[in-house]
């Protein structure tokens, strides 16, 4: 069953109807290092699934989108379908454009080749930038705007959308690994939520690369086939190898083997959102994943083959379907 729960400071009061709920608290704010406010730039999966777990919580958390979107969860609500949060409605607050506050923590989940745009939606300096984009160029584009305030930082959740205010959280997992010098506003705002984060204080380096040597191998094997990880493991192992060869001339300190290891005890059926990114026609990210280990061997002087081999597989798949366009948030 559906349980509709409104949190957030922008909750419509009063009587229930089929799109609003009264809401039956006010939200708790967050003063955490002086930070009263998680905004997450992009309603994605990953954008809606942290703003649902926040204001289930009681937290004050703002999406900013585009005007589809955030029409549709003003409308709606946010539903959270998962195992970990329950399947709940959020009042959560969607705006399309907003002007960040200095005790701010903005947190980024747009898609790489959305980070632009997507910027030019917020004004204003925040306390901290937090991106979870996959790949490694996204920081540098951050920092040009926001210099030291920004924070490298990986998410590891297996979610999609369903449709523009219906985020589906497919297993309990959610990880969020933030690199030195951590945000611990952030880290306590999602620890309140119930969000596993991992602030030990890991290099830069080896949060991003820790990420993409496993994503690229799961990503590519599976897309460029268009086949569960079980019929394409050996793939999926070849890749792990040589992404993990360039993340330690990188500076990485990637354990080959430990990878290898997850890749097996992974299930048959895994597979990866590039691969259902391709499929549908949608904006993907293999230039984000796979780009981004070739440009680092290449200037290593290292020979990718299969990373090579795969993405050209995952081209000449993608041209196959007609671009959706408006997909991304």
């Amino acid at each position: 069953m559906l349980r509709i729960v409104l949190g957030g400071e922008d909750a419509p009061q009063g009587a229930a109807t089929p799109n609003r709920v009264r809401a039956t608290a006010p939200a708790r704010r967050w003063h955490h290092g002086g930070v009263a406010r998680i905004v997450l730039l992009g309603p994605g999966a990953v954008g809606g699934l942290l703003a649902g777990a926040l204001t289930r919580a009681g937290g004050e958390a703002v999406l900013v989108g585009r005007p589809g979107t955030v029409a549709a969860i003003a409308r709606d609500g946010l539903r959270l379908q998962s195992p970990r949060y329950g399947d709940e409605r959020h009042a959560v607050r969607a705006v399309e454009r907003l002007e960040l506050r200095g005790d701010d923590v903005l947190v980024v989940a747009t898609k790489a080749a959305g980070l632009r745009d997507g910027l030019d939606r917020v004004g204003g300096t925040p306390a901290a930038v937090v991106p979870l984009l996959n790949g490694l160029d996204h920081v540098g584009v951050l920092r040009e705007r926001f210099g030291d305030r920004v924070v490298a930082a990986t998410i590891r959740v297996q979610a999609h959308r369903e449709g523009p205010a219906h985020v589906v959280h497919r297993i309990p997992l959610a990880l969020v690994t933030l690199a030195a010098p951590g945000c611990p506003p952030l880290v306590a705002a999602l620890r309140a939520a119930d969000v596993d984060v991992d602030d030990a204080g890991a290099s830069q380096t080896d949060v991003l690369w820790g990420k993409l040597t496993r994503l690229c191998a799961i990503a590519l094997a599976t897309a460029a086939a268009d086949r569960p990880l079980g019929d394409v493991r050996e793939d999926a192992r070849a890749v792990a190898r040589e992404a993990a060869a360039v993340a330690r001339a990188d500076g990485a300190a990637v354990d080959e083997a430990a990878v290898l290891r997850e890749l097996d005890e992974l299930p048959d059926g895994a597979t990866s959102s590039l691969r259902a990114d391709v499929v549908a026609g949608a904006e993907h990210e293999l230039d984000a994943i796979a780009g981004a280990v070739q440009r680092a061997a290449r200037r290593h002087g290292l020979d990718v083959a299969t990373v090579d081999r795969l993405s050209a597989a995952v081209l000449r798949r993608s041209s196959q379907f007609t671009p959706v366009s408006g997909t991304r948030v």
